[in-house]
Parts: structure tokens; C-alpha cells; sequence
């Protein structure tokens, strides 16, 4: 009875992962159906993968996710190593509780609220002072490293928490001073889990609907906003094919990220 119990949770966990899985792995298999239905296999063919280059309106959306992933994770590694450098390094100050709520916030809020805020947002800054002037790639680069900011927060306060600060006033006794000892001893030492930080909101910029939703405007589509609108026509192979490539790009991410993040502080 006592071995009965793990065996059982490692049989209920097996089953979760499958039902999670199982439709990802159909849906790959059938990127590669040579026939138009999505629910006949008719044969192995790769020319779905063919037509994407011949499709303009999913490579666009695509350029763009890559390009506003980029731009987004990169904001967010910036103010998240800022957020994290405040919690760890100038231990209780007076706002560090309200900093803190703020970092955290967006790790709670649901997405719908955030998208919202967000538009609500921009449309009063609009009348205020002209800016934006109306929604684009812009607009939701802003509101992926609003959201983002607090992952990368969470991922480099972890590895900040860890560093060996004999390394930081060994540089000090050498003579060096703020910020040098910052960027020559501390920032390449949590390297890898910036590098981590990065690849982490970059997925989740990549990867958003809801929020690019709201604060998207005509010709900033982002590629699951297209890929929503598509789906609603029909799933077509097609459709399955550049999902698969999403994957594929969110798969190398998330595990270089977690191997990065795995390996042994120095």
C-alpha cells in the first residue's frame, strides 16, 4: 500500500502529461498532411511548410512578433535587472514594499485586466499629449515589457541572491569603484541569467494574444493575432504549420532558458 500511492500520483502525472501533449503532437503530425483537411490524413507532404513563403500576411505578422518580442524582452531584462539590483542589494528602504507590489503585480493581474488597463492606458496619454498616435508595434512593445519586466525581476533577484559578494569587494580592495565593479564583476557573473531572463519574456511577448489584442491597431497584427482570426475560417494545415514553428522557436527558448538558469554559479 505504501509503494501503491507514488505509483499512483506517477500514473496521474503521466496522464496529465499525455492529455497535454497529445493534441500538440496531432497537430504536428498533421502540419505535415498532404491533403487540405485538417482531420483526413491524406499523406506526408511538406508543402504547407512550402506555402508559408509564399504566404505575405503570416510572414509580416511573423517579422513582427520576432521583431516586438525582441525589442519587449529587452526592455524588460533592463528594468527587471534594475527591480532585482533594488530588492537584493539596498536591502529595506521606504518603497520597497510599494516597489514590490508593483514588481509583482503583473505575475497576478489576469491578462484581460492588463490589456485593458493598457488601452485605457494609451488612449488618455493620447489626448493628453498626442502620443500614441493611435495603436501599433509601439504600443504593444510597451505593454509586453510592462508584463515582462516582473519575470525577468523574479529570474535575476534568484541569481543575484546567490552571488558571492567577497568577489565584488575583493574589486573594491583592488581600487575599483562603483559603477565599474557593477559591469565588470557582477554583470558578467548573473550573465547567464539575464540571458535566461531575456529568452523568458521574449517567449512570452512571442507568445501573447490577449493583451496585443487590445493594444494592437490596423497593420500591427502580431502572428497569434492572425493566427486567431485564421482559425476561426477553418484550421488548415497550413495554419498547423506555422504553429509548429512557433513551437519550435518557444521550445529552443524555454530550454535554453531552463539550461542557462541550470547551470552552477561560478
Amino acid at each position: 500500500m505504501v509503494r501503491s500511492v507514488p505509483l499512483l500520483f506517477v500514473i496521474l502525472g503521466i496522464t496529465a502529461l499525455l492529455l497535454l501533449y497529445i493534441p500538440v503532437l496531432v497537430m504536428i503530425a498533421f502540419s505535415f498532411n498532404a491533403g487540405k483537411l485538417s482531420s483526413v490524413w491524406s499523406g506526408f507532404s511538406v508543402k504547407w511548410y512550402g506555402a508559408l513563403l509564399e504566404n505575405e500576411a503570416l510572414l509580416a505578422a511573423l517579422a513582427k512578433s520576432l521583431f516586438i518580442a525582441g525589442m519587449a524582452a529587452t526592455l524588460s531584462t533592463i528594468f527587471g535587472i534594475l527591480i532585482a539590483t533594488a530588492f537584493v542589494r539596498f536591502g529595506r528602504f521606504r518603497a520597497r514594499l510599494l516597489l514590490s507590489a508593483l514588481a509583482s503585480a503583473p505575475l497576478v493581474i489576469p491578462e484581460v485586466v492588463m490589456g485593458l488597463s493598457m488601452l485605457l492606458l494609451f488612449i488618455g496619454m493620447e489626448k493628453l499629449t498626442g502620443w500614441p498616435s493611435g495603436r501599433g508595434l509601439d504600443t504593444i512593445i510597451i505593454a509586453h515589457a510592462t508584463f515582462g519586466m516582473c519575470f525577468a525581476a523574479v529570474v535575476i533577484q534568484a541569481r543575484l541572491r546567490q552571488f558571492d559578494r567577497s568577489l565584488e569587494e575583493a574589486a573594491s580592495d583592488l581600487g575599483a569603484r562603483q559603477p565599474f565593479i557593477f559591469f565588470s564583476v557582477t554583470l558578467p557573473l548573473i550573465a547567464p541569467a539575464i540571458l535566461s531572463a531575456w529568452l523568458l519574456t521574449f517567449t512570452l511577448s512571442f507568445d501573447d494574444l490577449v493583451i496585443a489584442s487590445f493594444v494592437s491597431g490596423p497593420g500591427s497584427s502580431t502572428l497569434p493575432i492572425v493566427i486567431f482570426s485564421k482559425v476561426r475560417l477553418g484550421v488548415t494545415p497550413e495554419i498547423n504549420a506555422i504553429a509548429t514553428l512557433m513551437i519550435v522557436i518557444i521550445g529552443v527558448g524555454v530550454t535554453a532558458g531552463a539550461l542557462l538558469m541550470g547551470r552552477k554559479k561560478p
